[in-house]
């Protein structure tokens, strides 16, 4: 027999043989030599472990899970301390890549993979900026309640409610903005969900048909439904 094809056989044969995953996760943590990665999802509001690996000595790491369509994952490093660290993702079928540190797990975490990622990232980048002004602000407010300045206290509550409107209604237009990224409905159910049920019912009719199909543009269906329902009762 041809030997090339005998050689195609023989990578077919194995090619077959090999588990296919529809998401893999991997990647190199600087500086870990021991402890365990651990591949997380929330499952019915609870956080659920879908793959492990024991690192001991290669800070390399490989795991997998089921995917039926994109979702939030976490990654998490147990390094057999008290302490353990979470890297949240959006993760859709294929690979993502996770390269970080031991010193500084959730800070150093550069990922690579879903497009709805990159959507997610831009987001965060932004309303960061709102939450430091927030943070500024908490500062402020704590002073002048120290120093019983009633008339600064009331001025920095104001600017507080209108940084916290300004945030609500940039997360309403970034979703609008996405409407064809999985993205959008999972910012509604998870960083505005207690806002007015028109927002959340505008940022749901905006939706492209795949989005709406997907895990969390049926769970912000279900949750405007609910409202809508324990609204008439």
């Amino acid at each position: 027999m041809n030997r090339v094809l005998v050689l195609l056989l023989v990578c077919l044969l194995v090619s077959c043989g090999e588990e296919q995953h529809d998401l893999t996760v991997k990647g190199h943590i600087d500086g870990l030599k021991k402890g365990t990665v651990y591949l997380k999802k929330v499952k019915d509001s609870a956080l659920v472990n879908v793959d492990s690996l024991i690192i001991n000595g290669n800070p390399n790491f490989e795991l997998h899970s089921k995917l039926e369509s994109p979702e939030v994952f976490f990654l998490f490093l147990d390094k057999n301390s008290k302490q353990e660290d979470g890297i949240s993702f959006f993760a859709d079928k294929g690979i993502t890549e996770i390269n970080t540190s031991l010193k500084n797990f959730m800070f150093d975490a550069k990922i690579t993979g879903s497009k709805q990622q990159k959507v997610l990232e831009d987001y965060q980048t932004m309303i960061s900026k709102f939450n430091d002004r927030n943070l500024d602000l908490i500062k402020d407010k704590f002073d002048a309640q120290i120093a019983g300045d009633t008339t600064k206290l009331n001025t920095l509550e104001k600017q507080y409610n209108s940084i916290l409107k300004r945030r609500y209604l940039f997360t309403v237009n970034f979703a609008l903005n996405n409407k064809d990224s999985e993205v959008a409905p999972y910012l509604a159910l998870t960083e505005i969900y207690n806002a007015k049920t028109s927002l959340l019912d505008t940022i749901n009719v905006s939706l492209t048909e795949n989005v709406k199909a997907s895990k969390y543009g049926q769970e912000l269906q279900k949750f405007i439904d609910d409202i809508k329902a324990s609204e008439k009762k």
